[in-house]
C-alpha cells in the first residue's frame, strides 16, 4: 500500500479519554465513537522511515528539484534537470493507502517518483488526496479532476498560479499520463473514464496519452484464488487492509462489487462503451489480489482496450515502494528497474 504524516497527532477531542475506538485497521488507523480518526503508526517502528514526509528543495539533488504548489487541489512537482528544447510529458500520480492513509510526501513516494522523474524524463505532478472515512468516494476522484483542470487552467492562461512559472515552458500539456499505486490504480481507471466523457476540445490543449495502474486494488466482494492462496509477507498489505479501507473508503452501503473496485464487473458501465487512453497495468506475481488485475486486464482486452501488462517476478504488492528492499534485496531492486524500464518505454511509444 502506500501513505499526512504518520507522526503522532493531536488530540482531536477536548476529552480524549473519554472517546472510544469503535473501528480499527491495525497498525494504521483508529475510528472513535466522536467520528474523529487517529492515523498514528502504531506498527513495526522499522517501517516509520517510508512514512516520512519529504520537504520540497529548489536545489537540484540527483537531477530532481521538487516543490510544492499550494492551490485547488494542493500539488507537489518533480521537476528533472533536462534539455530545455525538449518539452517533457507529465505524470499525474494519484497515491495509494486504500483511499483512507497516506500522504503524497511520504518518502515511500518521494524515492520512487523522483526516480521516474529522472530517468523517464517527465514532469511528475502528485495530487494530494482527501482521504475517507472522513471524505469517502467520490471525493479522491473528484480531487483527480480538478487537478486534471488546474492543470488545463495553466497551460491556457499561465497566470496566478505557482505551478506557472515551474510548468509552462517546460511540459508538453498534450502527454499526460495518469499513475496510481494500488488504490491509486483504481482512480487512474476511474478518473481517465470520467475525464473522456468530456470532448477533447474540453480539455484542449492537455491530452490523455495513457494510464498507468500499478498494482490497482480492483477486486470482487467474493474472494479470489489468490487472496485465499497468497500469503501476505508485509505490513504494507493484508486481506484485513483491504477489507477494512474498502469499506472505509466506498460509498456508504456499497460492496467490493462497485465500479470503482470492480470496473470488470457487472455493477460498472460495459468496458465496450468506456473511452479509456492506452494503459499499462502492472501486475505483481505474489500479490493477494493477483487475480482480479489479470481478470481486469482481460476483460479490457475483450473490450477492445489498448492494454499491456507487465507482470513482475517474485515479488508483491507495491513492492516499489519499499525504498529498503529496493536499495538491499537483489529480486527488488532488478523487479523495479524493470518496472521503470517498461514505464519509460510505454510512455516513448505514446
Amino acid at each position: 500500500m502506500s501513505t499526512t504524516a504518520v507522526s503522532a497527532q493531536p488530540p482531536v477531542s477536548a476529552h480524549p479519554k473519554t472517546r472510544k475506538v469503535v473501528d480499527e485497521v491495525s497498525g494504521w488507523l483508529r475510528i472513535f465513537d466522536d467520528g474523529s480518526v487517529d492515523r498514528t503508526w502504531t506498527g513495526p517502528p522499522e517501517a516509520l522511515p517510508l512514512m516520512e514526509p519529504v520537504p520540497p528543495y529548489t536545489v537540484p539533488h540527483d537531477g530532481i528539484t521538487l516543490h510544492d504548489l499550494p492551490g485547488s487541489p494542493n500539488l507537489r512537482l518533480y521537476l528533472p534537470e533536462s534539455d530545455a528544447s525538449k518539452k517533457l510529458p507529465i505524470f499525474l500520480h494519484l497515491q495509494g493507502g486504500g483511499f483512507c492513509i497516506s500522504h503524497h510526501s511520504w518518502l515511500m513516494y518521494h524515492q520512487f517518483y523522483a526516480r521516474i522523474a529522472r530517468e523517464v524524463q517527465a514532469a511528475v505532478v502528485s495530487v494530494e488526496l482527501p482521504l475517507a472515512p472522513e471524505q469517502r468516494l467520490p471525493a479522491a476522484i473528484d480531487t483527480g479532476i480538478a487537478a486534471l483542470i488546474r492543470l488545463r487552467s495553466v497551460a491556457r492562461s499561465p497566470v496566478d498560479d505557482p505551478a506557472s512559472e515551474l510548468l509552462s515552458d517546460n511540459v508538453d500539456f498534450s502527454r499526460i499520463f495518469l499513475i496510481g499505486d494500488s488504490s491509486g490504480g483504481n482512480l487512474v481507471h476511474v478518473i481517465a473514464a470520467k475525464a473522456l466523457e468530456e470532448t477533447d476540445e474540453f480539455w484542449a490543449p492537455l491530452k490523455l496519452a495513457g494510464g498507468i495502474p500499478l498494482h490497482p486494488g480492483f477486486v470482487r466482494s467474493t474472494r479470489s484464488r489468490s487472496e485465499l492462496e497468497i500469503k501476505a509477507d508485509s505490513v504494507f498489505f493484508t486481506l484485513d487492509m483491504l477489507d477494512k479501507f474498502l469499506a472505509l473508503g466506498l460509498p456508504v452501503g456499497a460492496t467490493k462489487d462497485h465500479p470503482y473496485t470492480c470496473p470488470m464487473g457487472e455493477e460498472a458501465p460495459p468496458l465496450e462503451k468506456v473511452r479509456l487512453p492506452p494503459f499499462l497495468v502492472g501486475v505483481a506475481e505474489l500479490d493477494l489480489i493477483h487475480d482480479t488485475n489479470l481478470e481486469y486486464c482481460e476483460a479490457m482486452k475483450k473490450a477492445g482496450k489498448q492494454v499491456e501488462v507487465l507482470i513482475n517476478r517474485g515479488v508483491s504488492h507495491s513492492f516499489y515502494l519499499n525504498k529498503f528492499a529496493v536499495d538491499m534485496d537483489p529480486t527488488t531492486g532488478e523487479r523495479t528497474r524493470e518496472l521503470v524500464a517498461a514505464i519509460k518505454d510505454f510512455v516513448e511509444r505514446h
